[in-house]
């Protein structure tokens, strides 16, 4: 497989569609019941939203789906889900796949995109925020409930929100540059690697949940301090450390007084 020979572009017509219901199906195994449903991939790219897709010689490899949201009068994209079939993981995929989302939302005048992610998934993390520069202020608990899918592995299904701001100074230098912009940490919160192992058997599935909760209760300290997390670090046993300190731009939606400021 060449990373090169893979079209990233719009999803066209019910067929590619389709097709993301059944990679969402392979990637997730989620039950039936919590798939999201072809008519909402359709719905998406009616009202607003993108749907993405990755193709190697015509065949689905991966996509993107978000749908628009508004926040203090202002419209944003809330990316949904990203899938990549797991024979084609770690080639930037991805990336690449939100880079086309990027240009797509600045292309219609959005300059925010938001997700959410699993804050003991490290390879996920280490993309948002070290390869895409994405910023994070906000945790929500047990957003989705207790889901079917083995990757979480019985665990409240936790999630850190995403904030890529699409035309701010940390981003665009990132994408030109390669890297973040320093910052002075203040605080430091870490994902043992073993977390996969640990949610995936239920002998050991109470240490995964003790560094949930663990982490939970770190995350909303600092968050409840003015404090974002900047900065991501992996070690060569590939354990994972959020870096947390004062981001310096003043983007925000949270309320019509914060309007964003480039």
């Amino acid at each position: 497989m060449s990373a090169d020979a893979i079209v990233i572009r719009h999803c066209r017509g019910l067929e590619e569609l389709r097709a993301c219901v059944a990679l969402q199906r392979e990637v997730w195994n989620f039950s039936d019941a919590e798939l999201v449903p072809l008519r909402m991939f359709v719905v998406a790219e009616k009202v607003g939203g993108q749907v993405m897709g990755a193709f190697d010689a015509g065949k689905m490899v991966g996509f993107a789906l978000s749908v628009p949201g508004t926040r203090s009068g202002h419209i944003y994209l809330h990316s949904h889900m990203l899938a990549v079939r797991s024979e084609y993981r770690n080639a930037g995929l991805g990336r690449r796949l939100k880079l086309l989302q990027r240009e797509d939302a600045l292309a219609r005048g959005i300059e925010l995109i938001e997700w959410t992610f699993d804050p003991l998934e490290i390879k996920n993390a280490f993309l948002n925020i070290e390869k895409l520069g994405a910023i994070v202020r906000r945790y929500n608990i047990n957003q989705y409930g207790i889901t079917s899918s083995p990757l979480q592995g019985g665990l409240p299904s936790d999630r850190l929100i995403a904030e890529w701001w699409l035309k701010s100074m940390r981003v665009e230098g990132l994408l030109c540059s390669g890297k973040n912009p320093p910052f002075g940490t203040e605080a430091a919160i870490d994902v043992p690697a073993q977390i996969y192992d640990w949610k995936a058997k239920a002998e050991t599935r109470n240490r995964a949940r003790q560094v949930q909760e663990r982490n939970r209760d770190q995350f909303l300290s600092a968050f409840a301090r003015g404090l974002a997390v900047l900065g991501y670090e992996r070690d060569p046993g590939e354990n994972g450390r959020f870096l947390l300190g004062k981001w310096d731009e003043a983007w925000s939606y949270a309320s019509p007084e914060n309007s964003p400021k480039p």
